[in-house]
């Protein structure tokens, strides 16, 4: 087992999609809301879902999801013009009824509330976003929510670190002194990385089978048990930066005490289509 080096971390920041509650939830009542103003629209609605339903399981970042749901289907590309639009508005404003979070999630969050400030760092349209927090009922127990394109659009999602320095500003504690749990390496365990703070990454959702690239400073089979880690590791804060030991097991591996490199920044870049918004 390998232990916590170094100065404990002073905040947490918590990721939403696939961290919190599974992204596939809102996906699927995103594309049958699409579905039925495609069928609104004169379209085989039925069809169009079931195509925007494939284009979403090849990967939720990619764009342009609706334009190759609508030509799997049928539709000219001439014609997409025509029904793109208000299809991508259809999307955007989707609210879901209810998105059902992870078991143990709330418990885990309160008692991450209690011991640390606490705050969420998501990339998305901030309307989706806002949409899927409402869903979820998470939205209470997190004081700080930062939408990264709210910041300057696409080019500004993690890793970029301007979300968590804006996260680490609200908190008013300095972004190396965060710990991040989320379940991408690729944007939760780098955004970390970038401002020379760590990461606990959760492996479940969509990028489950992603390789630990970077390199997080434990993994966790579900958010309870990285709660659980980031717990451990603020008690050291309360009991004066005593070495804390993490758990070995299944649900949760210490990967590295060595804090990452420091931050680097970038300019900011223009607001993504909206249907490309809705992954974090």
């Amino acid at each position: 087992m390998t232990g916590w080096s170094g100065p404990p971390p002073l905040g947490v920041v918590v990721d939403l999609d696939d961290t919190l509650y599974p992204q596939a939830e809102y996906l699927a009542s995103a594309a049958a809301a699409v579905g039925e103003a495609a069928g609104a629209a004169g379209l085989d609605g039925g069809a169009v879902h079931a195509a925007l339903r494939r284009e979403l399981a090849t990967g939720s970042d990619a764009g342009g999801t609706i334009d190759r749901a609508l030509l799997a289907v049928g539709v000219p590309a001439a014609e997409l013009p025509g029904y793109v639009p208000a299809l991508v508005a259809t999307f955007t404003g989707h609210t879901p009824p209810r998105l059902v979070p992870y078991p143990g999630v709330e418990e885990a969050l309160r008692a991450l509330a209690a011991a640390a400030p606490l705050a969420c760092l998501t990339d998305g349209n901030p309307v989706i976003q806002a949409a899927k927090l409402t869903a979820t009922g998470l939205l209470p127990l997190l004081p700080v929510v930062v939408v990264t394109d709210a910041l300057g659009g696409r080019g500004v999602r993690k890793p970029h670190p301007a979300g968590i320095e804006a996260v680490a500003s609200a908190l008013g504690v300095p972004a190396a002194r965060l710990l991040v749990i989320g379940d991408r390496p690729g944007k939760d365990v780098a955004v970390a990385a970038a401002v020379g703070a760590r990461a606990i990454r959760v492996r479940q959702g969509e990028y489950a089978a992603a390789p630990d690239s970077p390199s997080a400073w434990a993994v966790a089979g579900s958010f309870p048990a990285a709660a659980d880690l980031a717990l451990g590791v603020l008690g050291a804060a309360v009991t004066g930066g005593r070495g804390v030991t993490t758990r070995s097991g299944d649900a949760a591996h210490p990967r590295s005490s060595s804090p990452p490199s420091p931050p680097m920044r970038s300019g900011r870049a223009d607001e993504p289509p909206p249907e490309r918004g809705h992954r974090s």
